[in-house]
């Protein structure tokens, strides 16, 4: 009995102050939120990849191989240096959004039924005449990064105003639109190139600037040929052409988990 109330007196959790669990729940909501705000970047995967290397640095020295532990013991602080360099974009996106509303906002991603009806309208409308488009929804990594210097319209999703915004008079035709939680957030975006040499040649510069958004983060973009007048999808560093308007709709409703007309929080 002496020795259970031993125990339980050098406890830390019999010993912890408020204070203690303070420290405790500020630090573990801080990871959380950061963790949120990086979510559907590369550096998500970059996170999992270092979490990898950590699980197999602590496994090689409690086996006992030597070798692989002192290797990794020795590469671990310039693996960890290059991803700093590599996502340097991604991680001054968590350091800015720690000084804005990004930390507090709630789910951002996705797109109702009707919103997504209005962009497959819109898409196909574009593509008849010939007019080039590009459409990025966002979903769970923040597109506030590429946003920077656009124009802010904070509109909602329609067919008429979409079909506005890319016709070749309108002065945002050249950019992306950014919808942000069922709405127009940003228009005239300039989206980053892709460096990939797998494209096909027939594609030009608005197809490699959405597969260069797709490749960066979780985003759908709907991209819209100028020069034949096809529709295709870009995500996750892939560019998936479509046949038709059902055909695009039932994507965009699968990728994004469109609710029924009226589910979502306004």
């Amino acid at each position: 009995m002496t020795d259970l109330w031993r125990w339980l007196a050098d406890n830390p959790l019999m010993t912890s102050t408020w204070v203690d669990w303070l420290d405790i729940g500020i630090l573990t909501w801080l990871v959380y939120r950061a963790l949120l705000v990086i979510r559907g970047t590369r550096a998500q995967r970059s996170l999992v990849g270092l979490a990898l290397l950590g699980v197999i640095y602590t496994a090689s020295g409690e086996f006992g191989m030597t070798t692989l532990h002192w290797v990794l013991g020795n590469l671990f602080v310039y693996v960890v240096l290059a991803v700093l360099i590599l996502f340097q974009d991604d991680i001054r996106s968590v350091l800015a959004s720690a000084a804005g509303a990004g930390w507090f906002d709630r789910e951002r991603g996705g797109a109702d039924a009707t919103e997504v009806e209005q962009i497959v309208q819109a898409a196909f409308a574009l593509a008849s005449k010939r007019i080039g488009a590009l459409i990025a929804v966002e979903r769970a990594a923040s597109l506030a990064p590429f946003t920077e210097g656009a124009t802010v319209l904070d509109g909602r999703v329609s067919f008429e105003i979409l079909v506005s915004i890319f016709h070749p008079s309108s002065p945002l035709h050249d950019g992306a639109v950014v919808i942000r939680g069922g709405r127009i957030a940003s228009a005239g975006v300039f989206l980053p190139l892709s460096l990939t040499r797998n494209l096909a040649r027939n594609y030009g510069t608005r197809h490699r600037a959405a597969l260069g958004l797709a490749d960066a983060t979780d985003a759908v973009v709907v991209v819209v040929s100028e020069e034949r007048g096809t529709v295709a999808i870009a995500m996750g560093g892939e560019l998936i052409p479509v046949v038709d308007a059902n055909d695009l709709r039932q994507r965009l409703q699968e990728l994004l988990g469109a609710p029924a007309k009226g589910q979502r929080d306004r």
